[in-house]
């Protein structure tokens, strides 16, 4: 796909809540192929182990992981998407959980529209690595069941 890619100045202009609606995409795809080429399973597996990893007590999680690997740029970017007012906040969230959630999305969005697809694979391995450290990971016990719910 051949895409022209805007500069930081140009990424900048767009709202941080429009970088998340399009990071949170970004974040999806990247989660999706990281379960596939993980297990082959059944999708509804793959589905439950998904929302686990999207769900924005995860991405908050992320955000702490994250936010010390930033150089001064994409730490603006994070915390203009931290900042931003959304309406709604997912039930099994905290608003500062969303608004991390939403911060990591906006950030994702903007190395996206920056074509900065090295970076992005950067951060999601460090946010992967943090999955794969975790004793009894989040993703396991709710692929198994536990305090599975609704996305």
């Amino acid at each position: 796909m051949n895409r022209e890619y805007l500069t930081e100045r140009e990424a900048n202009t767009y709202s941080p809540l429009s970088l998340a609606f399009l990071g949170d995409s970004v974040y999806d795809t990247l989660v999706r192929e990281q379960l596939l080429r993980q297990a082959n399973m059944p999708v509804a597996k793959l589905h439950t182990a998904k929302i686990q990893l999207v769900c924005a007590e995860y991405q908050s999680a992320a955000y702490e992981v994250i936010s010390e690997q930033l150089n001064e740029k994409e730490l603006a970017v994070l915390k203009r998407g931290r900042n931003a007012t959304g309406n709604t906040v997912p039930k099994h969230a905290d608003a500062a959980q969303y608004r991390r959630a939403t911060a990591v999305e906006s950030l994702f969005g903007y190395l996206f529209l920056t074509g900065q697809n090295d970076r992005i694979r950067e951060l999601f391995e460090a946010i992967m690595a943090m999955e794969a450290g975790a004793e009894g990971s989040m993703s396991e016990r709710r692929a198994d069941g536990e305090n599975s719910g609704d996305e």
